[in-house]
């Protein structure tokens, strides 16, 4: 099972949000407004937005909401 993983980071490492879900489509839209979110100081500063997949929900971190 691919799941796939948005997570706003700060230029320390430190996950500021984070939602898991198994479809593909709503990850890529989650994804696309995670990064119209970050404002131009915080891209600036070093913020990013990722999006990744992992193979089990065991492998999401635990502060994410899921969404099956």
């Amino acid at each position: 099972m691919k799941i796939w993983v948005n997570e706003q980071i700060d230029p320390s490492g430190m996950i500021h949000a984070c939602i898991a879900c198994a479809n593909e489509e709503q990850a890529n839209e989650c994804h696309a407004s995670y990064e119209r979110n970050l404002t131009d100081a915080q891209k600036a500063a070093g913020w990013i937005a990722r999006i990744r997949t992992v193979e089990s929900w065991d492998e999401v971190p635990v502060n994410a909401l899921k969404l099956d």
